[in-house]
């Protein structure tokens, strides 16, 4: 990694490169199979302080900055981009548990989620709809000290892996929109709650599917913040989980160009090396460019977000460019292997089915144009 680091940020960094490469890379594809990822492995994450990593001390985080919770992402995706993603969860789930949680349900949830011995996810996508998440149809009805959950999430990321989910239901009338939302956090286990696994194209061993909500009871204490106010919630968190997610595709891309460059220096044709021809190399170059230039920009969004300032339209850039960019990095790693490139063997192939997913979660590139624009329109008095 050539970049300029603080001694705790290459401190905490290599710790994660040396986990990765040690426990995770070998794993990857068997996780795939399996459909699932090793808990074991999760409560190590913890134990090496690799979950909700710039959360609080005092709820189990080490108080890093994004910045450096986007270093660790890295080094982790960089092996198992799947793995990555479980704490990419915590980091967006563990900071609206500190911003809206009751402070005894923060200390029952969120020192369990740094130690790696909870798995909470994200429920917001519905079936009608998944950017349109302002006008949810999940119900969640006040009854005296409970609310009742009717309804259905659905492309819900850990489905049957996570042991409570962070879920957004409409609390408001229909007609009231983004103001009649509200977040709760509810157990996996709870009464009335079923699940379905996806056939999905990348992205197994995270798993992805429906929740069914048959009136699951969730007291009063559970609601995350204050009536209506849950898609604001999950709005900023997204700015800091796009980022994120940017840099766990960048990661993925990394380890293809890495495996690539190192394969056409051996692979001869034509009695010289592969990476001798130009068309080789300067495609590898081309991506290389193309990579980091999307990575400075993640890391610029969360250099932002550190010093308190907005990085909405920088997390959308980060966040459409980053998936595209690795996407298109590792489809030309699969294709310079030739037809072994192709053979379900390569971790080329899985790594853009993985990548493929996340052009999707957390706001497609038509939404993040929309964000872009917006902004813009906004400056110049067009809207």
């Amino acid at each position: 990694m050539n970049r300029v680091l603080s001694d705790e940020q290459r401190s905490v960094y290599e710790a994660a490169q040396h986990f990765a490469r040690e426990r995770l890379a070998q794993g990857y594809q068997t996780r795939e199979v399996e459909g699932s990822f090793e808990r074991a492995l999760v409560r190590e994450l913890g134990d090496l302080g690799l979950l909700g990593s710039e959360l609080p001390v005092a709820y189990g985080g080490l108080g890093l900055s994004g910045e450096t919770a986007g270093l660790l992402v890295e080094a982790v995706a960089y092996a198992d981009i799947n793995i990555g993603y479980v704490q990419i969860i915590a980091s967006l789930c563990g900071a609206i548990l500190v911003d809206h949680a009751t402070p005894a349900l923060a200390a029952e949830w969120l020192p369990r989620m740094c130690r790696g011995e909870a798995v909470v996810g994200l429920a917001l996508t519905e079936p009608r709809g998944g950017s349109d998440a302002a006008h949810l149809v999940l119900r969640a009805r006040r009854d005296g000290n409970d609310y009742v959950l009717d309804g259905e999430k659905t492309s819900i990321t850990l489905v049957d892996q996570a042991d409570g989910f962070v879920v957004f239901a409409r609390t408001g009338e229909p007609q009231s929109g983004a103001r009649g939302v509200s977040a709760f956090l509810v157990d996996a286990n709870a009464p009335g709650i079923s699940t379905t696994r996806l056939s999905s194209v990348g992205g197994r061993a995270s798993g992805r599917g429906s929740l069914f909500f048959d009136s699951v009871r969730v007291p009063v204490t559970r609601r995350l913040g204050a009536e209506g106010e849950g898609f604001g919630q999950v709005m900023q968190g997204f700015d800091y989980s796009r980022a994120l997610i940017g840099l766990q595709c960048l990661a993925a891309a990394q380890a293809s160009l890495d495996e690539t460059w190192d394969y056409v220096h051996q692979r001869e044709a034509f009695g010289a090396p592969l990476s001798s021809f130009q068309g080789v190399s300067f495609a590898l170059a081309e991506h290389e460019t193309n990579v980091e230039a999307a990575r400075q920009l993640c890391y610029h969004t969360l250099r932002l977000r550190d010093a308190g300032l907005p990085h909405t339209v920088e997390a959308a850039m980060g966040k459409r460019l980053a998936p595209l960019s690795a996407f298109e990095a590792i489809h030309k790693c699969l294709l310079l292997h030739g037809h072994a490139g192709y053979d379900l063997a390569t971790k080329h192939q899985q790594r853009l089915r993985d990548v493929m997913g996340l052009e999707i979660g957390d706001g497609t590139a038509e939404i993040m144009n929309h964000i872009i624009s917006r902004r813009r329109q906004r400056e110049f008095g067009t809207s």
